[in-house]
Order: structure tokens, then sequence, then C-alpha cells
């Protein structure tokens, strides 16, 4: 298996520390608000990396965390006329509403910053101690020229980062790129007592400490977005090392970018969508089943246009589930012949296949293409004649598969309510032997590609 890793530049094996445990982190979202469908690709593409690497047979500690203090919580917390607190935990079981609709497993552990006050000074004092950072007024900063490889991970040079910097009013830093560690108290935030007064801490540190907490000091895999790599994720680096003295983490995953028909997302432009607005018009299978027919790598698009495609997508190999199961209730269950056990075969071809396309840094589109490839199989050699046993195997390899993926996991299908409606109208006319209506029903939803057959066990239907 072979990972990116954004700190080389370069397509690496993967090996992790433990023989069949690996460790790895998650920048979750700051609960000011609904996640918007851009933090949404960077947890589905890591909650499908986790998922194949459990299939692999690894144990997976993983850990995603929840910044619920900052300047953002802070201003819409008096904009709300409420606690910062009340409106970290509406939005954090708003966070796992959407999360649970889009297949996303709970992690390991799901740490906050404000559950982790007293790990995060005592991390703050050790890079005090060490002579990594300075206390200026009861703001505690992290000093970036005693770090010599500072600029490892985003590939930038020092200089040119203080030639670029600009430095706020009244900011008292040594350095212009010196970040914050520890912020002393404003009047009406919130705060909690520190060797250095009454304050709370920067956002880095949370992570520094909390995945040093809960997975040791160094992670196999850190992963998120790529606006964290800089300055996020590099600040993450210098404080854990300087901290720990050991390698932070061995790999390094960042995702593309997510742009609105062709554009940047922005509240500016009108364009930036959250989760729970998708939602509202397309089934969350749909979104997590669109965020992956890209490479994670890649910037991806999004357009009404891109999801509706793949609401089609999604509904022919939902089809082909469907198909397989009906037919498991009407073929015979025999042996296999010569010929059906050499078909069989085809499959563990395609199983080989998918794996190789996801041990290639989770090439996921590659993946999707393999299902496809055994839709177009199934639909074309199995029917009523095949046997059970080939039926199940089949099915088992396609379930197995697409679970991987955080698809196809439940029974349903992607139809529209009005064509829902339809398909039940028909059945009622049908019942009423009101054969006229019940076939004009028919006729209508063929011209919109649904093709009904009425079978001994009920209706079924499947797009053209």
């Amino acid at each position: 298996m072979k990972i990116y890793n954004t700190l080389t530049r370069k397509k690496e094996e993967f090996i992790p520390i433990y023989d069949k445990v690996v460790n790895m982190y998650v920048c979750g979202p700051t609960v000011y608000n609904y996640i918007h469908i851009g933090n949404a690709r960077a947890f589905i593409v890591f909650d499908t990396v986790r998922r194949y690497l459990e299939y692999k047979g690894y144990k997976v500690n993983y850990v995603q965390n929840f910044t619920d203090i900052d300047d953002k919580l802070i201003k819409k917390s008096h904009e709300e006329n409420t606690t910062v607190k009340e409106l970290a935990d509406r939005y954090i079981e708003e966070y796992f509403k959407d999360a649970d609709s889009l297949g996303i497993k709970r992690a390991t552990v799901h740490p906050r910053a404000t559950e982790n006050i007293k790990e995060i000074i005592d991390f703050v004092e050790k890079l005090i101690k060490k002579g990594y950072a300075y206390e200026i007024d009861g703001n505690v900063y992290y000093d970036t020229t005693k770090f010599k490889d500072y600029g490892k991970l985003s590939h930038k040079n020092i200089d040119e980062l203080k030639a670029g910097a600009r430095i706020e009013v009244n900011e008292d830093k040594r350095n212009p790129i010196d970040f914050v560690l520890w912020k002393a108290a404003k009047e009406g935030e919130p705060y909690w007592e520190s060797p250095w007064g009454k304050g709370r801490p920067g956002w880095h540190i949370e992570c520094s400490t909390m995945s040093t907490k809960y997975l040791g000091k160094t992670l196999d895999i850190h992963a998120g977005g790529p606006d964290l790599i800089f300055p996020h994720h590099e600040n993450e680096i210098a404080q854990s090392e300087a901290a720990n003295n050991a390698e932070f983490a061995k790999y390094w995953m960042h995702i593309g970018y997510l742009n609105i028909n062709n554009e940047k997302m922005s509240k500016s432009k009108n364009n930036f969508f959250t989760v729970r607005d998708v939602v509202k018009q397309y089934n969350p299978e749909i979104l997590r089943f669109f965020m992956l027919t890209s490479h994670y790598r890649n910037p991806i698009n999004y357009s009404p246009e891109l999801l509706e495609q793949a609401k089609s997508g999604l509904q022919r190999l939902c089809n082909t589930i469907n198909n397989l199961k009906y037919l498991l209730n009407v073929v015979d269950d025999r042996e296999l012949d010569d010929d059906e056990k050499a078909y069989m075969e085809k499959y563990k071809d395609y199983k080989r296949k998918f794996e190789s396309s996801m041990d290639d840094d989770f090439n996921t589109a590659d993946a999707i293409s393999v299902l496809f490839e055994m839709a177009k199989d199934v639909n074309t050699n199995i029917d009523g004649n095949s046997p059970k046993k080939l039926i199940e195997y089949i099915l088992d390899v396609f379930l197995k598969l697409s679970s991987v993926l955080g698809i196809l996991y439940k029974k349903y299908d992607l139809l529209d309510d009005e064509i829902k409606a339809l398909i039940e109208k028909r059945e009622e006319a049908r019942k009423a032997k009101n054969w006229s209506i019940a076939d004009k029903i028919r006729d209508e939803l063929k011209e919109q590609g649904i093709v009904l057959e009425d079978t001994p066990n009920g209706v079924r239907w499947k797009r053209v």
C-alpha cells in the first residue's frame, strides 16, 4: 500500500509504527455552525481511508477533535446571546447528525479542546522550559526561529514567510510569524486560570496536545484539508517535535480543494453550501458517492449537474444490488458446474483489482470503476438460471467492497418522492383492477426512465 506524503511530496510505502495498528489523527470542525461540503469531503475521504485500513486487517485508533473555543465561537455566542459551551454543544450534536447521514463512522475518540485545558497548559509550559516559547503580558508565543525545520511541511522558506507576514496592530511578538499558544483573556470572553493569568488556548496547540494524549508522540497518519497545511499543520509540527523530541507524523494526507461551478466556495459569492442544504434535495449517500468519484488529492468541482450524474451512477449500483437480492429468492440452490466455478474466479479478480486501486494512494475513483464493471457483468451474465451459491458469492463481494466506500450499506432506492408516489398509485390501481390507470402510470414511468416488472414477489423497478 502506498500513500502520497505531503511532507516528502511523493508516494511512499505505508509501514505503520506498530504491526497491525494505525494511529490516525484528523482535524475536526470548529463547532460554531453546520459543516459545509468542503468539510464533508475531508471527513468522507478520511473515513474511507479508515474503512479500507480496517478492511485490510488493521486496528485503527482514529481521533478527530472538536475545536470548541476560539474567536468564531465567541463572536457567534455573543450574536446569539448564548454561552460558548451551549453553542458548541448544539453544533457538535448537529455535526453528528450530518456525519451519521453521510455514513461517517464515529471516531475512536472525539476530544474537545475545553476538556483538555490542563494538558494544554502542561504542553505550553514544556515549550517555555525548553526555550521554544515566551510570555508577554499573559500571551504565550511560539518562537519559530528556534525550530530549524519550520516550513518543512509547506515547503516555505522562513525568511520569505517573515518578509510576507503582516503584523497586527499592537501585537508584540518577537518575530512576525511567531504564533500564539495561549491567549490572555479579554473582557467578556471565557477563560481558564493558568501560570500566565486568565486566558484560553490558541488553535494550533490543541491538536498537538490531544494527538499526543490519545495517540502518542508519533502518529502514523495526520490528515486534513489543504487549507490546514500552513499554518496549522506546520505549527503543529513545530510544537510537537520541539516538545516531544520525536517525529510528529510519518504520513501527512491532504485533500484537494472543492470548487462550486469552477469557483472557490465563498459566502460573498453566494455559492456556499452546508451539508444540511444539500441533503434537503439529495439523499446524503449521493453526496458521499460524489465525493469519492474523484481522487482525493485532485480538486473536485461541485455542481447540480455533476450531483445528478452521481445520483444516476449510484442508482445503477443500487439496481444491481437489488436485482441480486431479488434473484436469491427465486433461483435454485444447486451445485455450481465447472463453467460457473470458473466464472466465480472472475469476481475474485475484480476484488483484487479493487484492492489494487485502493492500495495506490486510496484511488476511490478507480475502485468505483471496478464496481461498475462488476455491475455490468452481473446485468449481462446473471439471471434466474444462475445458481444461488454463485449469486450469494457475487453479492457478498459487492457488499464488502462497497462497504469500504461507505455506500450501498442499506436497502433503499434513490427514487424521487414523485416517482415513488406514482409506483404506489399504480399498485393501488392494480389491486382495484383498474388496468387502464395502471398501464398509463407504467407508461409515464417508462418515459422517465423507470421500467417496472411485475413478479410473484412484488413489483421490481430499474432505471434504463
